[in-house]
């Protein structure tokens, strides 16, 4: 069986989910989750996203110490599942959402590089728009299409700028931003009540879909170092970092920007740096370093994303569980450059739909097919799977777990119905996929397909 070379520290660890974690997201949703909130009390989503986020990075972090090779879940959902005889069909039906999952996460953070352009580009047309985005998307696998060594310094390098580039946003706020108007929270805001609930849940999916990535690094396990203590440290050290800043750089922005301003304004960062000066020019000028500072943490997320997805089909067809072709490997780069290449050339048709609409599909989709089941995954394969050694206990154990599957069902019930009906459909789609690709199969030579 091929095997991938492990050459990825805590600090390339880190980087890969960090990147991928801090793309345009919150640069471009923060507009949309005041307005869906009614209000600045936005922290309220950020808030319960962290709590689902780091209760459910332990539930990763468990299973990637476990089991750390490529594809992170595909792997956790065979073994866990296997005792009762379901592992080969999540495994399948996980693998066959990436090819739908990934498309949409690459076209979602193309799809924003393309609309914070428009600041310098302002007649840009739609077809243009399209264009760009397609275009981000190939650059992005050129620049991986290289050694898994070479990918991780690059990563290292597209950290520094993030961190820079938040960074900055943060000192300019905290010099100059309103508490008081930060936190003029409307009355509506202390009434625990079902509205609240309601859009907290509804903003907490855009909260989730800002916080994803901190799984990244379990998709490329099998080339972490020391994956049982690196996999557990990278995961949680992402999600505190992240949201941290997160919650201050959203609160300082609304300190500096009236959050009724701030939701009508689609280049929120932009517009916050622009504010920071006194002298209207040097304020312009800022403002423009700022959008190109934007653009590259987008390309760096992009850069991130293609990377930990691309692995997922090919550990799934190594094992003889998915398509041939994507378990090929480059003769001397060693690394999926089928896998790579496929998923980003899918991406390019959904460059041409709202960024809206790509984070409700894709958020709905995962809860199905995989976080809920992942879920219950690690406390089955603790109980169930002696043989599977646990060099990493989750704290408060199983805690986190149920937590995570609660308010993950909880998210996907209080969704909009329609997505809510395209993520059924797209699961039995996928186990119907999964009957047909296995009807009569045989065995490719020299393959031990998995139990």
């Amino acid at each position: 069986m091929v095997k991938l070379d492990r050459s990825l520290g805590l600090l390339q660890a880190v980087s890969a989910n960090v990147i991928m974690m801090i793309g345009v997201g919150p640069f471009l949703t923060i507009p949309f989750m005041l307005s869906a909130m009614g209000g600045p009390h936005i922290i309220y989503a950020w808030l319960a996203g962290a709590v689902l986020a780091m209760c459910d990075g332990l539930v990763y972090a468990q299973l990637g110490a476990a089991l750390p090779g490529s594809g992170g879940p595909y792997v956790y959902l065979r073994e866990a599942y296997k005792p009762f005889g379901m592992g080969r069909l999540l495994a399948f039906v996980f693998t066959f959402q990436i090819i739908l999952i990934a498309p949409l996460s690459i076209a979602g953070a193309a799809v924003g590089f393309a609309n914070y352009l428009q600041f310098y580009w302002t007649s840009m047309s739609p077809l243009q728009h399209h264009a760009i985005a397609a275009t981000v998307c190939i650059v992005m696998t050129a620049a991986l299409y290289r050694h898994i060594s070479d990918v991780g310094r690059l990563s290292v390098i597209m950290l520094a700028v993030v961190l820079i580039t938040v960074g900055w946003v943060i000192a300019a706020g905290l010099l100059k931003f309103s508490a008081a108007q930060a936190f003029d929270f409307p009355p509506e805001a202390y009434r625990l009540d079902s509205g609240l609930m309601a859009k907290i849940a509804a903003v907490s999916l855009l909260a989730m879909y800002n916080y994803g990535g901190y799984n990244n690094v379990c998709n490329i396990g099998e080339e972490i170092r020391e994956p049982h203590r690196t996999i557990p440290r990278a995961i949680v050290l992402s999600i505190l970092l992240v949201v941290a800043i997160y919650i201050v750089m959203s609160t300082v922005i609304i300190g500096m920007v009236p959050w009724e301003q701030a939701k009508d304004s689609p280049m929120i960062a932009s517009v916050f740096i622009e504010r920071t000066f006194s002298d209207p020019a040097q304020g312009r000028i800022a403002a423009i370093v700022m959008t190109a500072l934007i653009l590259f943490v987008t390309a760096s997320s992009l850069y991130a994303v293609i990377l930990g997805y691309s692995r997922i089909p090919f550990a799934a067809a190594r094992e003889g569980q998915f398509f041939p072709i994507f378990a090929r490997v480059h003769p001397t780069k060693h690394f999926p450059h089928v896998s790579l290449v496929t998923l980003s050339a899918l991406a390019i048709p959904f460059c041409f739909f709202s960024l809206g609409m790509l984070v409700e599909w894709l958020m709905q989709i995962q809860i199905v097919t995989q976080f809920v089941w992942q879920c219950a995954a690690v406390i089955l394969l603790r109980r169930y799977r002696a043989d599977i050694g646990q060099p990493f206990t989750m704290w408060l154990y199983p805690a986190p777990a149920l937590v995570a599957l609660a308010l993950w069902s909880y998210v996907f019930l209080a969704s909009p119905l329609r997505g809510q009906l395209i993520a059924g459909a797209f699961l039995a789609i996928a186990v119907a996929a999964f009957f047909v690709f296995h009807s009569n199969r045989e065995p490719r030579p020299g393959v031990q397909a998995a139990p």
